[in-house]
């Protein structure tokens, strides 16, 4: 990834800000601290980096600019041409466009973990053996989250979750397969499904 001289010096002063302080300095103490003049400037180079993947920010949180994670870097900057549509019904008149997908488009700023799928009870979502699942790393989830779940602390497995009481119905995507109920308390949600990847 290249970043202009300016908008690495930017970088550094944001983390070596964080480090001594435990928080993001203002647009304008970066302002002051690298001796730009204009706030917009700051701004400027602010946005270029979100873009790059290499800063995040939350806009209605003040001091909100985290500079974002090495690894979720690696994953966030993977990006391929998106040339078009193609139909799985009827042909489409072929249009070439000019945009482009990116893992972020998935993955945004969650911490996010990649696995991959063993066996088929997830095959009416479209998840089969040899899938790889992005999954967002979380300790809860809603219902019907498609999350991995650690059962009784020593087995993980893929299933769409629903509380009922005291226990926990892990709900396969399979007809031929039955629910595992399990007591609430000996089920640890350690993400929720994101996305789906199939190489062939």
């Amino acid at each position: 990834m290249s970043i202009t001289r300016r908008q690495k010096e930017v970088l550094d002063f944001i983390s070596s800000f964080v480090e001594r302080n435990g928080y993001s300095p203002s647009f304008e103490e970066i302002a002051h601290g690298l001796s730009l003049r204009s706030l917009a400037t700051v701004h400027k180079h602010i946005t270029n980096l979100q873009e790059k993947g290499l800063l995040q920010r939350e806009h209605n949180r003040s001091r909100s600019i985290d500079v974002t994670p090495p690894r979720s870097q690696s994953i966030h900057n993977s990006e391929l041409p998106l040339l078009g549509r193609i139909a799985a019904g009827q042909p489409l008149e072929a249009v070439e466009t000019t945009e482009s997908i990116s893992m972020s488009d998935i993955v945004g700023n969650r911490e996010v973990f990649a696995l991959q799928v063993r066996g088929d009870s997830m095959r009416d979502e479209h998840i089969v053996d040899g899938d790889y699942v992005f999954v967002e790393r979380v300790s809860t989830a809603h219902e019907g989250d498609i999350v991995v779940a650690l059962v009784r602390g020593s087995e993980t497995t893929l299933k769409r979750y629903y509380v009922e009481g005291a226990r926990v119905r892990l709900q396969p995507s399979n007809a031929e397969m039955a629910p595992i109920y399990v007591p609430a308390s000996q089920v640890a949600i350690q993400g929720r499904v994101l996305g789906v990847m199939r190489k062939y």
